[in-house]
């Protein structure tokens, strides 16, 4: 028997509203967030008013990444290019090897839960609003 540990729509919606919180200090400057299982399934997603099309979707290209490479997509990107490889050559056009997503793991084991994804703003801006997302997730 298998014990997995997983999360919850409730946890994904209070990230959300803490990177909503942080992100609405500053209206003019629209993102997008997603929050996807362990799988890279959507769990929950949100955008602000305004926000243009690419951040709505590298928003949840960033949380997928996380989610099935394990690591943060910054650290994903620095590991393609140190290869001396291209997320092209992964053969997912899901996967993106930018900055600007956090990968959920469970405490107790290191287990993958999920991935956040932030879109809209400059790439650490996008990954500091992604860990505020990961704190409020009190895991």
């Amino acid at each position: 028997m298998y014990d997995k540990p997983m999360l919850g729509l409730g946890q994904a919606q209070d990230a959300i509203a803490a990177i909503l919180a942080e992100a609405n200090k500053e209206p003019d400057r629209p993102l997008a967030i997603s929050i996807v299982d362990d799988t890279g399934s959507i769990i929950s997603y949100a955008r602000m008013d305004r926000c243009r099309e690419v951040p709505k979707r590298m928003a949840s290209r960033k949380a997928y990444t996380c989610a099935l490479s394990g690591q943060d997509s910054k650290d994903y990107a620095e590991r393609l290019a140190g290869q001396g490889r291209t997320v092209a050559e992964m053969g997912d056009p899901m996967l993106a090897a930018v900055q600007g997503g956090v990968v959920i793991l469970h405490p107790g084991s290191g287990s993958i839960m999920g991935g956040i994804g932030v879109s809209g703003l400059a790439a650490q801006e996008d990954e500091d609003l992604a860990k505020i997302g990961l704190k409020a997730l009190r895991l």
